[in-house]
């Protein structure tokens, strides 16, 4: 049985079809990009997954449970994690702090202590441990997102979305967080998701699977390279083919 599973779902603004009949499976442990031009409605999908938005038609089922309209907060528990393109810490608390408010509000019920050990744990994978007693707000835009992926990951989901967590960052920058997602990914059998708009570089590295959005719908879906070479992909929005 599929982790998640997306069916024939869509979501209207007034006239606007965000999302077109999009149907979606994902097992666990898949590494799946998720990319498209501006617009394609690839924010509006993770807002139907995460629970932010509810679909006007469609169903949507994680790990066996019918979420369709299931408030945000009741998904994570369930093992649903997301990140944002832009961080939003609890600025006046400390990185730890901030890691170990995800713990306490994922998957496990745990005490405080228990909380800050799992926060101090996925600091030292995330590479910022040294900062752990930093307030958050006084962090840089880069050391915030790794940050937001330590909170994330502190949640122990069974499906991570990350949004965007690698624009803006250097190509060394790059490689370090993939290397930190695949590494946790392949010891905790988590799935992930990432939304990726212009590294192709980032998503032929990370992802097994591609799924590429446009107007609102599912254009193609398949092996990475495959995709990013359809011609429809190049046209549309690569501009060229992948090598």
């Amino acid at each position: 049985m599929p982790l998640l599973e997306l069916h024939r779902v869509t979501k209207r603004f007034g006239g606007i079809v965000a999302v077109d009949n999009v149907s979606l499976e994902i097992d666990e442990g898949d590494a799946i990009g998720i990319v498209g031009p501006n617009g394609s409605g690839k924010t509006t999908l993770y807002n139907l997954i995460s629970g932010v938005y509810f679909p006007d038609n469609g169903r949507i089922i994680f790990d066996g449970k019918d979420i369709t309209f299931l408030p945000a907060h009741e998904r994570t528990p369930l093992g649903l994690a997301r990140t944002f393109q832009i961080p939003r810490p609890f600025g006046s608390a400390s990185v730890r702090e901030n890691v170990a408010i995800g713990a306490m509000f994922g998957r496990a019920k745990l005490d405080v202590e228990s909380a800050l050990d799992i926060a101090d744990h996925y600091l030292s994978i995330v590479g910022i441990e040294k900062l752990a007693e930093k307030e958050a707000k006084l962090l840089t835009p880069l050391e915030k997102r790794f940050m937001e992926l330590a909170r994330a990951l502190a949640m122990k989901p069974k499906l991570l979305l990350l949004d965007e967590v690698m624009a803006g960052m250097n190509p060394a920058d790059v490689d370090r967080i993939i290397e930190v997602i695949r590494r946790v990914k392949d010891e905790e059998r988590i799935a992930v998701v990432s939304m990726v708009e212009h590294l192709m570089h980032a998503i032929t590295r990370f992802a097994e699977r591609v799924v590429v959005m446009h107007q609102g719908k599912k254009l193609v879906e398949g092996k990475t390279l495959d995709v990013l070479n359809d011609p429809r992909v190049v046209e549309i929005y690569l501009g060229k083919r992948v090598v």
